[in-house]
């Protein structure tokens, strides 16, 4: 097990730096650069530039030296001395804008999924056990709506329902007078009484997809033979179930901490936006639309070190958690 560990932590290096070129690379692969999306965000704008703008400004941010030379400035910066850029968007240091926004970003999105395992797992479990009763059919519906049902468009109904209903401010985490003000009790009662929305919205869809999931893995598993030998045995049948096709109906909930991880930074980005939240997708999204290389480039090469952190982390864990599954 200690060689295997070891063994996925040295692979994980050179993957590393294959993502760091990926990251850098992709966002330049679009046509123009961060200089010709300010010129014609200028135009757009009903500005006219000076002729000659863009150059200048290509030369400079350093956009016209050739595209290796720009990695290695930036890679170098990042293992040396921890510095990933300054946003050409925001002109502030990348480490600033990201940080700034992860705590938010981290505390919401592990929240929504524990909120989803509390919600898919028990009634998966249930559905299977009980299958073709009136509540398997009802939450197999309720599976199929949630998957087909766009995440946006719940969160613009819910806004809907807390401002036309209970008069709440919509938007945002925070109400207008606390937006600014510095953190104490009052203002984190604030965050929990928006902060309902997006749990709901981002909770109820990922649970659909997961009641599906939980509900055809203990199917493969209540009919196996060591499920007959335990209930043989005088055993009751949720003490059975519980126990043993649980834990192996569990597996692929662990196999998923690979994405979940990096989930966990990112947040869903299209939601984040319809509810106007302080959270990192948004911030991503405008350095996409922008070109803004370090800062995208920053931050697609994080979602890249937690997902291989991840996928390390839960094939650790699988093996912990079936014996079936031991890397020797």
């Amino acid at each position: 097990m200690t060689s295997y560990i070891l063994n996925r932590f040295a692979w994980a290096i050179p993957m590393l730096f294959l993502v760091s070129i990926a990251a850098f690379t992709v966002i330049q692969l679009p046509p123009g650069d961060y200089a010709t999306a300010l010129v014609a965000e200028m135009r757009a704008n009903g500005d006219t530039p000076p002729e000659g703008t863009e150059e200048r400004l290509r030369h400079q941010l350093g956009l016209d030296r050739p595209m290796y030379e720009q990695y290695g400035t930036w890679i170098g910066n990042i293992v040396l001395h921890g510095d990933f850029g300054t946003s050409l968007t925001y002109n502030q240091p990348v480490s600033n804008l990201i940080w700034s926004r992860l705590a938010l970003t981290v505390a919401i999105s592990f929240a929504s999924l524990l909120l989803t395992w509390v919600i898919a797992i028990p009634i998966g479990v249930y559905a299977a056990a009980r299958q073709y009763s009136f509540l398997d059919y009802f939450f197999t519906i309720f599976g199929f709506l949630g998957r087909g049902f766009p995440e946006f468009l719940s969160a613009l109904i819910l806004m809907w329902v807390a401002y036309s209903w209970m008069g709440m401010n919509v938007g945002g985490l925070f109400s207008p007078q606390m937006q600014d003000a510095p953190w104490s009790l009052a203002k984190v009662g604030d965050m929990f009484g928006h902060l309902w929305i997006p749990l709901l919205v981002l909770a109820t869809s990922g649970a659909a997809g997961l009641i599906r999931v939980v509900r055809a893995n203990m199917l493969d598993e209540l009919n196996k033979p060591y499920v007959e030998t335990a209930l043989a045995q005088g055993l009751t049948e949720w003490a059975v179930i519980w126990r043993y096709p649980v834990r192996v109906a569990l597996n692929p909930f662990i196999s998923t901490i690979g994405w979940a991880l990096p989930a966990l930074i990112s947040g869903d980005v299209i939601t984040s936006v319809v509810l106007n939240l302080p959270t990192t997708g948004p911030l991503l999204l405008r350095a996409l639309q922008s070109q803004d290389m370090y800062l995208s480039g920053s931050f697609i090469l994080i979602l890249g070190v937690f997902t291989i952190l991840g996928t390390i982390v839960s094939d650790i864990l699988l093996a912990i958690s079936d014996p079936r599954i031991r890397y020797r």
